[in-house]
């Protein structure tokens, strides 16, 4: 069994709980913590374990395995990087930090540590993406021309200001950094690394700190370009969360709200793939998909020795250096080139 606590009892957390529940032959929730008692009370009463207000303390006191970080993404490293100094596996949501110097600092410290430290990606672990991996690998595209990421969906004032650190720069970046992270992660992840971006992004409705809108463009190393286009100013409702890739022998658009249905599967050769394509399609209300039961899973395997980790903080580096690429390009109104260090 794998002890886990959980820091952060928000609305991300029932995502992480839900697999608790579900794989008790697996883990075991050992204490909760959150700033905020009444949601540290709340998650303590219906789970059934201790509730602590500093996560200190909880890692002291708590004997666990691996620690799943749910808080402001701001604090991730922070967090993290005590764990670490207790042995503590880290899990943590994304993006990993805000800072790539807090992203190598969290890095650095499991490294010394000897400890795993996992980024959370489940959309790539939702049906559609994981055949158009597959396709990808197989080189079905042939050559690759574009690829796409779009997020339209939205995020009321109230939203924003349920929190103090939601839409600010130290705690959570904008619509880039936080709703669009996953599509970012999923753009590189297919396309290979990126030479190049340029970007704009505005803050047109919101009273945020960072951006509610955005869209860059980026240059591929393999000469693909891309698009990756995002708004939290969608009316009235989440429309679209789509990733598209067009290539020379094919063209895929998963879209949905949350890259949840394959609107596009076209090759010149057939695959015995493509017999799957509508058994992967789901409805879907939550922007979330349904991949953190199988993230965890690879973690799991992970830790008893089974596996190598599908998403680790180097991995999950790597959206955040480009999302921190798109916010200096639209800061100094012009292209970044990738290695970027954030420092520029």
């Amino acid at each position: 069994m794998i002890k886990i606590g959980i820091i952060g009892c928000g609305r991300i957390s029932e995502k992480h709980f839900d697999v608790y529940q579900n794989m008790k032959d697996k883990v075991e929730l050992i204490s909760v913590c959150d700033i905020v008692e009444q949601k540290a009370k709340e998650a303590s009463a219906k789970y059934g374990v201790p509730y602590f207000l500093d996560y200190k303390e909880m890692l002291e006191k708590s004997d666990i395995d691996l620690v799943s970080i749910c808080t402001p993404s701001g604090i991730h490293p922070k967090i993290g990087i005590e764990a670490a100094k207790r042995k503590i596996h880290v899990l943590t949501e994304k993006p990993m930090a805000t800072r790539l110097h807090d992203a190598d600092a969290l890095i650095h410290e499991c490294d010394s540590n000897n400890v795993y430290l996992f980024v959370v990606k489940q959309n790539r672990l939702n049906p559609g993406i994981q055949l158009l991996k597959n396709a990808m690998d197989k080189g079905r595209f042939g050559r690759l021309y574009f690829a796409n990421a779009t997020t339209f969906w939205t995020r009321p004032q109230n939203y924003y200001d349920m929190a103090k650190w939601r839409g600010t720069w130290e705690f959570d970046g904008g619509a880039f950094m936080n709703q669009a992270s996953h599509y970012i992660d999923i753009i590189q992840w297919l396309m290979g690394p990126v030479e190049r971006v340029s970007s704009f992004t505005g803050t047109l409705a919101r009273h945020i700190e960072a951006e509610d809108t955005g869209a860059a463009i980026l240059k591929f190393r393999n000469g693909a370009m891309g698009v990756i286009q995002v708004t939290m100013l969608t009316y009235p409702k989440n429309w679209e969360g789509s990733i598209t890739i067009i290539g020379e022998r094919g063209t895929v658009k998963i879209g949905g709200i949350a890259v949840n249905k394959i609107e596009k599967w076209e090759f010149s050769d057939y695959d015995d793939d493509d017999k799957l394509v509508l058994e992967s399609n789901y409805e879907t209300k939550s922007v979330y998909g349904i991949g953190h039961a199988g993230y965890y899973k690879n973690v799991f395997d992970v830790i008893e020795g089974k596996a190598e980790p599908e998403t680790s903080g180097r991995s999950g580096r790597k959206s955040l250096e480009l999302i921190l690429a798109f916010y200096e390009s639209a800061k100094k109104g012009k292209s970044i080139a990738l290695p970027f260090d954030g420092s520029n």
